[in-house]
């Protein structure tokens, strides 16, 4: 069963997205493909980073689904930013 506490440095990063411009998110999502490039985006090239929200919340989503609980939660976190204040259809 997975361990279902949120630390208190996740909580932190969940409020920080909500309260962040599209740059520094942007930067977040970057930072998790250099943290998870070798577990779950084996397949990008190495220098790849997404350029637009949809490219983002296409790769986070590839990090929820092939990470673990800690990657969920914090590619989960930055990807609902996205969501939530994008207009970019493909972003949906």
């Amino acid at each position: 069963m997975p361990n279902l506490l949120v630390t208190q440095t996740e909580l932190l990063l969940d409020s920080r997205c909500m309260d962040r411009d599209l740059e520094s998110v942007m930067k977040e999502a970057n930072a998790l493909v250099d943290e998870y490039r070798s577990r779950c985006l084996w397949f990008l090239r190495e220098d790849y980073y997404p350029q637009t929200p949809g490219e983002a919340c296409r790769v986070l989503d590839t990090i929820t689904r092939h990470g673990d609980a800690i990657a969920f939660r914090k590619a989960a976190a930055v990807r609902q930013w996205l969501l939530q204040n994008s207009s970019e259809p493909s972003a949906g």
